[in-house]
């Protein structure tokens, strides 16, 4: 599916989707690249009975979410999307938020024959993946610019529904909402990250602070982030 412009785009946020687009309650749900958390938190404390694996590569972003106590119906591991440590058709749903791009490219693919191991025959998989445009890209491929391994992405998962891997159900396009109440926050929040080396020398501090400022208003930075989802399936 292509798209005209992003402009044309509905904003929706990432929980209203997955959460319109598949069965949640009573299943076994494992979330490939939690990262900090905050949607492992929505989806094991929303709805009922909700199993949930979060494995996360980062060791250092691992150990943070160890710390996490008020969570009893999920569970942090140290591993990545190439060798998920569940047995062969186990889990209902697998979740990619933004995460298929972090996997090496030469293991994409591995990864997306990991997904379609581990998922029950009929069982999903919801890859989300950010669309290369808006004005939250242009800030971010100043000093991050991931416009290749996005393609190999996109790439990757076309390639796992030519061979068979996995079965596309449905593409979904839309516009997320992101909001930052300053650059301090942004700084916290996107130049912290520990799971990234940033290209990030003082001018081009400078060049990001400069752009993001441009966008700062009384009520804080908005954004509109356009994403692709990929809803996939088991055969």
């Amino acid at each position: 599916m292509q798209i005209a412009s992003t402009d044309e785009l509905p904003t929706r946020r990432e929980p209203e989707v997955y959460e319109s687009l598949l069965s949640l309650d009573g299943s076994r749900i494992v979330e490939l690249g939690c990262g900090r958390a905050q949607l492992t938190r929505l989806i094991a404390t929303t709805g009922r009975d909700r199993q949930v694996l979060a494995l996360e590569v980062d060791e250092i972003q691992h150990r943070l979410n160890l710390a996490i106590t008020d969570l009893p119906n999920v569970r942090f591991e140290l591993a990545g999307a190439q060798a998920i440590p569940v047995p062969d058709a186990s889990v209902d749903v697998v979740f990619m938020f933004k995460s298929l791009h972090h996997v090496p490219p030469e293991l994409m693919a591995t990864a997306l024959r990991e997904v379609a191991r581990v998922l029950k025959p009929g069982g999903h998989a919801y890859i989300s993946e950010p669309v290369y445009a808006g004005a939250f890209n242009d800030i971010l491929r100043l000093f991050n610019d991931e416009g290749r391994v996005r393609q190999l992405a996109f790439a990757a998962v076309r390639a796992a529904v030519d061979d068979g891997t996995l079965e596309l159900v449905e593409q979904v396009f839309f516009n997320a909402p992101v909001k930052f109440r300053d650059f301090a926050e942004f700084e916290q929040l996107v130049l912290g990250v520990t799971h990234t080396r940033l290209a990030l020398t003082p001018q081009i501090l400078a060049e990001v602070r400069a752009r993001f400022e441009t966008c700062q208003t009384a009520d804080g930075a908005h954004f509109a982030q356009p994403i692709r989802v990929d809803l996939l399936r088991r055969h």
